[in-house]
């Protein structure tokens, strides 16, 4: 459900979360994106950090230069103005995926349980449209609706090995692509050469969440010829202005 009205909870003693919905929805995620793009903007003083989320915007404040209350003032003000709304993407990613069976390590598993094929299962993964939600987890880690109700799967009972690098997954009804090595309850469907989140790269997360991305399959060949130029620092995906 899309909230009218943001709720606002507390997190702890120095921490606020606006919450505009308890469901997963491109509007809901697209009025947390708005609110936190206004506030990077023009920050209230004492407002140290702001964290998207799907639904939320996590606040980190100083309360001894604000207090909750105009805090929450701050933030209807900015609402009732602005009216911050959902909107479009301003930016689509094609990003290369291998479905081999070599960079996909659980599409035979996955494909079964989902009763389809290794090819069908890469075919309907390359052929939606994502949005990207947020980064969770760990660094990087960016987390994609829009995954093909076809595809949506029960995340395992227990955590599969660390993932490597790259690793395009599914769990539940959602995407991700993985940035490194991590234990996970989701399928490894796919892999890209691209890197995710790297330190010397101003910013360092590729992908800003409310972008638009797409998955475009390549071969093993292709593959590490892209994870070559990508690990000399070159980005391989395409990045393409909608807005």
């Amino acid at each position: 459900m899309d909230y009218e009205t943001p709720r606002f909870l507390d997190c702890g003693e120095a921490a606020l979360s606006v919450e505009f919905g308890d469901s997963v929805t491109p509007a809901v995620n697209a009025r947390v994106l708005a609110l936190d793009e206004r506030l990077r903007a023009a920050p209230p003083a004492g407002l140290r950090e702001t964290t998207p989320t799907y639904r939320a915007l996590f606040l980190r404040y100083e309360p001894l230069e604000i207090s909750r209350a105009a805090l929450i003032a701050a933030i209807e003000a900015l609402i009732g103005t602005a009216g911050v709304e959902a909107s479009q993407p301003a930016v689509r990613w094609t990003i290369p995926c291998c479905y081999d069976p070599e960079f996909a390590e659980d599409i035979g598993e996955a494909a079964a349980l989902l009763g389809q094929t290794a090819q069908s299962l890469a075919r309907l993964h390359a052929g939606a449209d994502y949005r990207a939600y947020m980064y969770g987890f760990a660094p990087g880690w960016c987390y994609l609706g829009g995954l093909p109700q076809a595809l949506a799967i029960p995340r395992r009972v227990s955590p599969r090995g660390p993932t490597p690098p790259g690793a395009a997954l599914i769990g539940g009804a959602l995407s991700l692509i993985a940035a490194n090595p991590m234990p996970t309850g989701w399928y490894v469907v796919g892999r890209t050469p691209e890197r995710m989140f790297a330190l010397d790269r101003s910013p360092p997360f590729l992908v800003a969440p409310g972008d638009a991305v797409r998955f475009e399959p390549i071969d093993a060949n292709t593959f590490l010829a892209l994870d070559a130029r990508a690990c000399a620092g070159e980005t391989v995906a395409r990045r393409e202005r909608l807005l």
